[in-house]
């Protein structure tokens, strides 16, 4: 699974052939969720509500940029949240 970016503890990966809908996973310690591309809605898992947060704000930038990447499964890392 690409690690697409890191940042303040957060590992965000996405899987390319992976089941819809599109989604990517957000790795924090033994915390591991799946996050719509489309809703940024947590669909499994669950994460420490402030890394949850941090997650939604850094897809909310990249968002058209992952959902680029799951279609056409191109890996291209991702700048991190500042």
């Amino acid at each position: 699974m690409p690690e697409i970016t890191r940042f303040y503890g957060i590992i965000i990966k996405l899987f390319f052939g992976d089941h819809p809908p599109p989604h990517f996973h957000a790795v924090y310690g033994e915390y591991i969720a799946l996050f719509d591309i489309d809703t940024l809605e947590v669909i499994e898992g669950d994460l420490p509500a402030r890394a949850r947060k941090l997650v939604v704000e850094w897809a909310k930038a990249y968002k058209v940029e992952l959902k680029t990447i799951w279609e056409t499964q191109e890996f291209k890392k991702l700048p991190p949240l500042e």
